[in-house]
């Protein structure tokens, strides 16, 4: 064994494994495009509360994986040590957008595809994804449901109230009811025949009825 065998490492010798211009360009394009679907995901969220915490894991994550994808494709051994790693990890934050999970995937494969060296696959495929996502989340419509809630006081301005619905509306259905004396309460699930909402202000105005109130309707908050 000589003086140099003892200093030898395998760890000192995967430095140059790869260049410092293949990890800048890499990081550069990661942090760019990172950034491209957090703007995306900043104008495409429909949610109650926007978490701008989660805007900057979409970023970082991006860096992330492109990241760990360069140390796996410098060394075979490493790969598979990597894998065992990561199978141990267990994430138990609560994904509350269905959006939210394509979000992450596309951080995650914009990674996976930039640390492949396929950059205009990356380029590319971000750019569409991100015109078809800011196409389609943000398309309004007046066939969208709607929420109206009623509130009346007694049968006879309840059923005017109704037929006036029924009327002004392409589908209009009863989703619950609440009746107490001298009062009723209605939520009704409505399909608007265009985007004019005046006839809201006309149910209002109606006699025997106390309140009318209009709430966009996504499917998901009432049976």
């Amino acid at each position: 064994m000589t003086f140099n065998d003892i200093f030898k490492s395998s760890f000192l010798e995967n430095i140059n494994s790869i260049s410092i211009l293949d990890m800048t360009l890499a990081l550069v394009l990661a942090f760019g495009l990172g950034l491209f679907i957090f703007m995306v995901y900043k104008k495409t969220y429909t949610g109650v509360m926007y978490s701008s915490s989660f805007g900057v894991t979409l970023l970082a994550l991006t860096m992330i994986t492109t990241l760990v994808i360069l140390a796996v494709t410098s060394n075979v051994v490493l790969s598979l040590g990597m894998v065992g790693a990561l199978s141990i990890v267990r994430f138990r934050t609560a994904i509350k957008e269905p959006l939210d999970i394509a979000f992450l995937f596309w951080s995650i494969a914009v990674g996976i595809v930039l640390a492949a060296g396929m950059i205009p696959l990356a380029v590319i495929g971000s750019v569409v994804i991100g015109l078809i996502l800011l196409v389609f989340v943000n398309r309004k419509s007046h066939v969208n449901p709607y929420i109206v809630v009623l509130s009346c006081d007694g049968y006879e301005s309840e059923q005017n109230a109704r037929k006036f619905l029924e009327e002004q509306t392409e589908r209009c259905v009863v989703k619950s009811k609440t009746a107490q004396k001298g009062c009723v309460e209605l939520n009704l699930e409505i399909r608007m025949k265009n985007e004019n909402t005046d006839f809201i202000n006309a149910l209002a105005d109606m006699g025997g009825v106390n309140s009318a109130v209009l709430v966009s309707y996504n499917g998901e908050y009432m049976g």
